[in-house]
């Protein structure tokens, strides 16, 4: 839930911290006071986008924070995991975002640094906006279809369906596009075997390659390295070389180990120094032989690096290019040599996946059969409470000609006012005033399984009133009995029935406009003036004793 919210320089608001409690929140003040101010901060928050209008004039930058507070932050915690931000303490996920006017933007998350991205994802997790165009997404395609899901609780369902679904669609688009694929040519077939052969000269890993540009880098090389590997040799073990005079030094540090035993040990490492120069000089007779390539030996290698030069400038620097071009060479080439082969196989992989995802699409059908007429009698009982005595609310699936994203149906909710009347789709027979308690109603229905914590309705009362404001004061008393509810309202009836309430106001007075936000659930006085100006007079009798009635109700 939430428990606190700070907004600084936002619009005509200077600064306000609040205290939030669970339960049902209400939201109230004069047209054009400001009350949007405190949404678009939540918005903020939940990762809306803005420009630096927003920010309050004269003020070097605007700021939103909050804390939420989550009994459970499990799955909060493994969402912050993947964007790589902190987990909640004790908790509590803290949100800011700063908007200065002269720098970029920052946003951080339990104090580490976040993107807007993240706030958004970070957004579904907490809070669900409800605003005056919201029955209106009723009539848009899908809507119905989703809060039928919803309430069936189909994600699983769903999941296992685009599963299936997708595989079907790959292979066909495949089957499709072995189809198009042009013909070749005799001359081209002949031109990608040439290509072909060249490619299976080589030894295509990366280690023979690596082996082909040393030794191909040592031939080049080779009269070089051969004539000092030579010179080293004859250094090492010539006439006067090293190895002789090493000897004839050895022969005297032996006699006078015999003079003097202490000297014994000097004679050894001598000896040792004598063995490894040997070893040297037959390593470096080696490498001048190894490289006495002769003729045959040299062309082919250099055959093959040439190949390799040339593959390399064609399909690119590194091996897997030059693999990836092959095997592409050689796709080609099968396909050509077996359409007919491919296409038969492809079919018998498309006919299984098929059957698989109708298989799935039945599945789906059926758990959105059972919960359509469980929504009917749910959704019907609310609608009747909200005015609607003779109300006819049905759910009906609709066939589609073939499968589609979201299963083999599509879901259209029909609606009838009056009682006689034959339900027709929403779009053909409801008013505004009848979507926004259609809409109100399905919500009622779905809170109770909806796991966002904090619900928050702009104005879903509007075009109604009098007893009905009641009973959707009612329904949002109802709803915040398991989620946080925030509602902006001009109805009393709804007010009053609010566990807290804050009221928006703005002042003129002054050579500037200045909007003021204020809790005044703890100030029954103030409240009933509120409400009594919600009503038509602050300081009427009547609408002082109206208030009061309201409120003990």
């Amino acid at each position: 839930m939430l428990q606190s919210l700070r907004i600084r320089n936002l619009a005509l608001l200077e600064e306000v911290e609040l205290e939030f409690e669970a339960g049902f929140t209400a939201v109230t003040g004069e047209t054009g006071a400001g009350k949007s101010i405190l949404l678009g901060a939540l918005s903020l928050l939940a990762g809306a986008r803005a420009d630096k209008t927003i920010i309050r004039q004269g003020a070097a930058a605007c700021e939103v924070e909050a804390a939420l507070f989550f009994a459970d932050t499990r799955k909060l915690d493994a969402a912050l995991a993947t964007l790589d931000l902190p987990a909640c303490d004790d908790g509590v996920l803290i949100l800011k975002r700063s908007l200065p006017r002269e720098k970029a933007p920052r946003i951080s998350v339990n104090g580490s640094l976040a993107t807007l991205g993240a706030l958004q994802e970070l957004g579904e997790h907490w809070i669900d906006f409800h605003g005056p165009g919201e029955p209106r997404r009723l009539l848009k395609e899908g809507c119905q279809r989703e809060l039928l899901d919803l309430f069936a609780q189909n994600g699983s369902v769903l999941e296992k369906y685009a599963g299936h679904f997708r595989a079907w669609r790959d292979l066909t688009a495949e089957r499709a596009k072995l189809l198009a694929a042009e013909k070749l040519s005799p001359e081209q077939i002949e031109f990608l075997k040439t290509q072909l052969a060249k490619l299976d000269e080589l030894d295509l890993t990366e280690e023979a390659i690596a082996a082909l540009e040393r030794d191909s880098a040592r031939q080049q090389g080779a009269a070089e390295i051969m004539q000092l590997a030579s010179g080293l040799t004859e250094g090492l073990s010539g006439e006067e070389g090293m190895l002789v005079r090493l000897a004839n030094l050895l022969r005297e540090a032996r006699q006078l180990a015999e003079v003097d035993a202490t000297s014994a040990p000097l004679a050894e490492r001598l000896q040792s120094v004598s063995i490894e120069l040997s070893d040297l000089d037959a390593e470096f007779s080696s490498l001048a032989t190894s490289l006495n390539f002769d003729a045959e030996q040299a062309e082919a290698l250099q055959a093959r690096m040439n190949t390799w030069l040339e593959l390399k400038r064609k399909h690119g620097a590194k091996v897997e290019a030059v693999v990836a071009a092959r095997d592409e060479m050689q796709r080609r080439l099968e396909l050509q040599s077996d359409v007919a082969g491919s296409l038969a196989k492809l079919d018998q992989q498309i006919a299984a996946a098929l059957k698989l995802a109708r298989r799935s699409a039945a599945e789906l059908r059926a758990t959105r059969e059972q919960a359509g007429s469980s929504l009917e009698k749910a959704s019907s009982k609310v609608i009747a409470q909200l005015g609607f005595k003779k109300a006819d609310f049905r759910v009906r699936l609709v066939t589609l000609p073939e499968l589609g994203g979201h299963g083999d149906c599509g879901v259209e909710f029909l609606f009838s006012p009056n009682v006689g009347e034959a339900p027709l789709p929403l779009h053909r027979i409801a008013s505004s005033g009848e979507l926004a308690r259609v809409m109100l109603a399905l919500k009622t229905v779905l809170a109770a399984i909806d796991d966002v914590p904090l619900l928050v309705f702009d104005e879903v009362d509007a075009n109604v009133g009098g007893e009905i404001g009641r009973i959707v004061g009612e329904k949002m008393a109802d709803i915040a009995e398991k989620h946080q509810v925030l509602c902006v309202t001009h109805l009393p009836q709804v007010a009053a029935q609010a566990a807290n309430h804050f009221v928006v106001t703005k002042d003129q007075s002054g050579e500037r406009a200045a909007v003021a936000i204020e809790p005044i659930h703890a100030e029954r006085k103030e409240r009933v003036a509120e409400l009594a100006r919600m009503l038509g007079d602050r300081s009427a009798k009547s609408a002082l004793a109206h208030a009061e009635e309201l409120l003990r109700r």
